[in-house]
């Protein structure tokens, strides 16, 4: 599915076309992107599929402090749930590198060039490695993933991540829906 625009105006649809795939292809583990927990909330845990919330670093927006409230982690871990906060594996230390020093370094790369086939793709590709070097889903096995443009969510994929250590090892297998790249 090609979505017309970017952002959160296909977050309903996004999320329903991850849940409807995960079950047709008996997909156990769905990675979602979500700095607010608004876009994890749609997911509900259905046939035993495992929601993974993954949240902006701490500082993201502003210098110690998390984006999402002590209260939503705990209302997502009602609905079961899990939450992950940790380093961006597309940007973290080199982004801290590059602002001071200037220049592109390779995982910057990597990131602008999933980024060529739309900024949600990019956060797929990211936040299904964080969940992976968490331990948080299993290893070798295809998930879904969901990323956004800014807010909510545009974009799912079925992809098989591999550790960052090993982040050229990572299959994306179908692009469930992304935002059309015409504008």
């Amino acid at each position: 599915m090609y979505f017309n625009t970017v952002g959160k105006v296909n977050t309903i649809d996004t999320a329903a076309s991850a849940l409807k795939i995960a079950v047709e292809k008996n997909i156990k583990h769905i990675v979602v992107a979500s700095s607010r927990g608004a876009t994890a909330k749609l997911l509900i845990n259905i046939n035993d599929i495992e929601i993974i919330c993954v949240t902006h670093a701490n500082g993201f927006s502003e210098p110690g402090k998390s984006e999402m409230s002590q209260e939503i982690r705990s209302e997502l871990a009602d609905l079961g749930i899990k939450v992950l906060t940790t380093t961006h594996v597309l940007s973290g230390a080199e982004r801290g590198m590059s602002k001071t020093f200037g220049g592109a370094y390779p995982v910057e790369i990597i990131a602008h060039s999933l980024r060529m086939l739309g900024q949600g793709t990019k956060v797929c590709v990211e936040v299904s490695i964080m969940a992976l070097d968490a331990g948080l889903i299993p290893y070798g096995e295809p998930i879904i993933a969901i990323g956004g443009s800014g807010q909510g969510a545009d974009t799912a994929v079925i992809i098989t991540p591999s550790h960052a250590s090993s982040i050229f090892e990572t299959k994306i297998h179908e692009i469930i829906c992304k935002p059309s790249c015409y504008k």
